[in-house]
């Protein structure tokens, strides 16, 4: 009897343990740290696909689907294709764009 409680109460530790570590940056849920994973993946995805934008030199962060965009671009037209991708985006709610143009 000892053992199997001793069993449950670790398994309950490890299970409490392993969803605290999943949810970061005073997210809610597992789901909204998913979701946020997933939008920040498409917005890569199409920047890479696009020939204007620098996928390698632009950062793509989202936190409850507010996507923070931050990194250089060669020029304003860059930067501005970079936001409209982000806002066309499924999951996107908002956009934050703080890349910096550097020619």
């Amino acid at each position: 009897m000892k053992h199997t409680a001793a069993t449950l109460a670790l398994s309950g530790l490890l299970a409490f343990t392993a969803v605290g570590c999943a949810v970061t940056r005073d997210q809610s849920t597992v789901g909204e740290y998913v979701d946020d994973a997933t939008v920040t993946t498409r917005v890569k995805a199409k920047f890479a696909e696009d020939p204007t934008v620098s996928a390698m030199s632009i950062s793509v962060e989202t936190l409850k689907g507010t996507v923070q965009l931050s990194g250089f671009a060669k020029s304003t037209a860059e930067r501005n294709r970079a936001a409209e991708i982000a806002r066309g985006t499924p999951g996107v709610k908002a956009v934050k764009n703080d890349i910096a143009v550097r020619p």
